[in-house]
């Protein structure tokens, strides 16, 4: 079921994203950050954990997990900290997506040659 449940939701947010995207002048970074705020909306209200239970690994999947992992650190940290484990715990969660993210770009722009 969680994977009925996961194809679902994904496919969802991809249907509405193509909507705006065919209905609006926003570019695709635009929407991006769009997805990021509202995944980070939704774990403040932890509404976002309870999609999860829903829908599974499947919500973990999309850009709005990486603004309810940013947010979700970011409230476990300052629970223990205060005012200061906000910063230090946004990228708690995040650092190893990020960091893959540079490595794997910084190696890539190695192996490949842009057209131009």
């Amino acid at each position: 079921m969680y994977l009925f449940n996961s194809f679902l939701f994904c496919g969802f947010l991809c249907m509405i994203c193509q909507i705006i995207l065919d209905n609006s002048k926003l570019t695709p970074g635009h929407i991006t950050s769009i997805l990021v705020v509202v995944g980070a909306f939704l774990d403040t209200f932890s509404i976002y954990d309870q999609i999860i239970k829903i829908v599974g690994g499947g919500a973990l999947l999309p850009i709005t997990s990486f603004g309810h992992s940013l947010i979700h650190g970011a409230l476990l940290k300052a629970e223990s900290m205060g005012i200061l484990g906000i910063f230090m715990g946004m990228f708690d969660l995040t650092a190893t997506g990020i960091s893959a993210a540079i490595i794997f770009s910084f190696l890539f722009t190695l192996i490949f040659k842009p057209r131009n």
